[in-house]
């Protein structure tokens, strides 16, 4: 990581020595008191801001690829050339300026506009309309935009709120750390200022893909020239025998995680259902306020499935480190008052029960209009669907996946995110292959875990490094050739690993 203090890194517009700067190198320094990078590929000299614009990470700790720089946190990328935001998770550019070489010194000058919107091809559809106000819709009306589209853009929601940041919810925001200004990933006047019209709390009823048309809940019917299908996921739902509505949680929507952060007000004791990613983050977040935290969940190794028994074991070892308790091999058999009893008889007080069991694809949507699906909505390489003009992107597509050879369904948030920008584009006209290998982060208290791929099966496991002590790197293959990796306090690593995966394709 950068340790360099402010007052150490050099001023860029005096000028550095070329010597200092070897092909690829990033070095990091401050113009007129702004924190920038300088990057040499070649003879070409680059200078842009040095923060990521999604968490803040540092760009000088990440990697370089071509003429794009690569945020080492959650692998964000941006453009060298003009310091646009050119992959998610990041969806804002940062700051540019203009180098001069002069001899051997290179100088840093004035600072350059920001990217202006491209122009559209002639091809374009009339409107497009947006179903699904997640991660997948409100990226890929960012990217509609950006890519100088001038028709309607209409971008339809289920729900009150307009798109946030969901990952916070079950972290930073559950745990008290992200007030609730923070959540929404644009301003209310942004999508004015973008001439994006936002219907909120608005379900869509029918598709006729032959008409082009939706019929809306509030009885409005709603045509389109290009279509984007991204209604995400519903959190699968438990019966608790003898649990009242008010006792059990879900976490999906910001809705939700204010109505947990409201219930852990005064709880003391709660019950997580679930040792998936979301119910261990959500203990994670609870324990963080001081609330007894017990897991019931059916495995006998949290994870063990996603990222096998090592990772798992070292999981809960750090879930146990914080005093979370777990009661594995088993489910609830039913809840009395505030107490609950478990499968093998056991029982413990829980003030309220949150359920973390999974998620499934919201494809009725789909299905009702005909549209191909296979345990999601079946989309080609362009996340096209089976009807013309109708695009998929986020938790219900299943795509043809390059790098494993098989169609795949990912639900994690930037895979939702950066196939909402790929689709996007390719509803404007170009058809560019979606070939992005999946990535997402998971966090258990100051512990981070990237992974980059896709295993849904593995042969062989083979680690470098130590899990125990942080800082290792896991490398999950089938027939000799790597799938997916994750990696723990190696950042860097997790980039070189996915430049890996994209090289390497089946």
């Amino acid at each position: 990581m950068t340790d360099k203090s402010p007052q150490s890194l050099p001023d860029l517009a005096a000028g550095i020595p070329l010597r200092q700067l070897s092909d690829g190198a990033i070095v990091a320094g401050q113009i007129a008191g702004e924190d920038a990078i300088l990057v040499r590929d070649g003879d070409a000299l680059y200078a842009i801001g040095a923060h990521c614009t999604h968490y803040h990470g540092p760009l000088a700790d990440g990697v370089i690829v071509g003429d794009t720089v690569r945020c080492p946190w959650h692998h964000a990328c941006f453009s060298l050339r003009s310091g646009e935001a050119v992959g998610a998770p990041a969806l804002d550019p940062v700051p540019c300026w203009r180098v001069e070489q002069v001899g051997d010194v290179a100088f840093v000058r004035e600072r350059l506009p920001q990217p202006t919107p491209r122009v559209a091809p002639g091809s374009a559809p009339a409107s497009i309309v947006i179903v699904g106000g997640g991660a997948a819709g409100l990226a890929a009306a960012d990217m509609i935009r950006r890519e100088g589209y001038e028709g309607s853009v209409t971008l339809v929601s289920a729900d009150a709120s307009a798109p946030y940041d969901r990952p916070n919810l079950s972290k930073d925001f559950l745990a008290g750390n992200a007030p609730d200004d923070w959540i929404p990933l644009r301003a209310q006047e942004w999508y004015g200022e973008r001439r994006i019209d936002l219907m909120l709390d608005t379900r869509v009823n029918a598709l006729d893909v032959v008409r082009r048309s939706l019929d809306l809940g509030n009885g409005r019917t709603l045509s389109y020239g290009s279509l984007l299908l991204a209604t995400g996921a519903d959190p699968v739902h438990l019966p608790i025998p003898g649990a009242t509505d008010a006792q059990v949680h879900y976490l999906r929507t910001f809705a939700d995680s204010r109505a947990l952060v409201a219930k852990a007000a005064t709880a003391k004791r709660v019950a997580v259902v679930g040792a998936s990613f979301i119910g261990l983050e959500v203990a994670a977040s609870l324990r963080a306020r001081g609330i007894d935290v017990h897991v019931v969940a059916p495995e006998t190794v949290p994870l063990e499935r996603i990222m096998g028994a090592d990772v798992g074991r070292f999981v809960q070892g750090l879930h146990v480190e914080q005093g979370v308790a777990f009661h594995l091999g088993c489910t609830i058999a039913r809840a009395d008052g505030d107490s609950v009893t478990l499968s093998d008889g056991s029982t413990f007080a829980a003030d309220i029960i949150v359920l973390g069991v999974g998620v499934r694809p919201s494809i009725a949507l789909a299905q009702e209009a005909g549209l191909a699906i296979d345990r999601g909505v079946v989309v080609n390489e362009y996340l096209e669907t089976s009807a013309p003009g109708v695009f998929a992107a986020g938790d219900i597509a299943r795509w043809p996946d390059p790098h494993t050879g098989e169609r795949i369904r990912v639900e994690h948030w930037v895979v939702a995110e950066r196939q909402g920008q790929a689709a996007a584009r390719n509803m404007l006209g170009p058809r560019e292959p979606y070939a992005v290998v999946p990535f997402f982060w998971s966090q258990h208290y100051d512990t981070v875990i990237n992974y980059v791929g896709h295993a849904e099966q593995w042969d062989a496991v083979q680690i470098d490094g130590s899990v125990a002590a942080r800082d290792c790197e896991i490398a999950y293959k089938r027939n000799g050739r790597t799938l997916a990796v994750a990696t723990v306090g190696r950042d860097r690593a997790s980039l070189r690993a996915e430049l890996a995966l994209e090289r390497n394709r089946a």
